[in-house]
């Protein structure tokens, strides 16, 4: 009788323990996501340019997470560059459209100037596609020119919103991860 009682007792301390780990978990889970899973660097950065270019810093962050975890320095294989990985060309073109003065194909790398460049043509592909925010992931990832061509050849309308109707695996998956990190990004920084 006395085994059954210790036993019981060691269970009983488990229990307890498991208990108060899951409530400590629970508790701190989001700190824990925004720390490990959802950072926001140069936040200031985002939610200022933004809301300059009426574009929801979620999505910004979202961007910003997929296309380069956050790394100043990332670069890809066909040449994009930063934080929100741009294409030195679209650079270019967005600084005209952007009146930007001073600008060089140098500047790129700079953080504060790739995440306004980059916010900017997140909004410029949201007016683009009526805010239609799959076509304007697509665009960013893609190419308006792929994007296009899509809406002409399947009859997309401004509505489109099946995902899985993208033609390319990787926009498609793409497409479908910054959507799920921006939902994180507003529950954990309430945006």
């Amino acid at each position: 009788m006395r085994r059954k009682t210790h036993t019981r007792g060691k269970i009983l301390i488990a229990v307890a323990l498991l208990c108060f780990s899951v409530s400590y978990f629970y508790h701190w889970k989001d700190e824990v996501m925004r720390k490990f899973v959802y950072p926001l660097q140069y936040d200031y950065m985002v939610r200022q340019y933004s809301y300059e270019d009426g574009v929801d810093p979620a999505l910004v962050a979202a961007v910003i997470l997929v296309e380069s975890k956050f790394d100043e320095g990332a670069s890809s294989h066909r040449g994009a560059e930063g934080l929100m990985q741009i294409m030195p060309d679209t650079a270019s073109w967005i600084a005209e459209q952007m009146h930007m003065t001073g600008y060089t194909p140098d500047k790129l790398s700079n953080v504060q100037t790739n995440i306004r460049l980059g916010t900017w043509y997140l909004a410029y592909l949201l007016k683009e596609y009526d805010g239609n925010k799959v076509l304007a992931l697509a665009a960013y990832n893609a190419g308006r020119g792929y994007v296009d061509s899509w809406i002409e050849e399947y009859g997309w309308q401004k509505d489109f919103s099946e995902i899985e109707k993208i033609p390319f695996t990787e926009t498609r998956e793409y497409v479908k991860i910054v959507l799920l990190n921006e939902q994180q990004y507003k529950h954990l920084y309430g945006f």
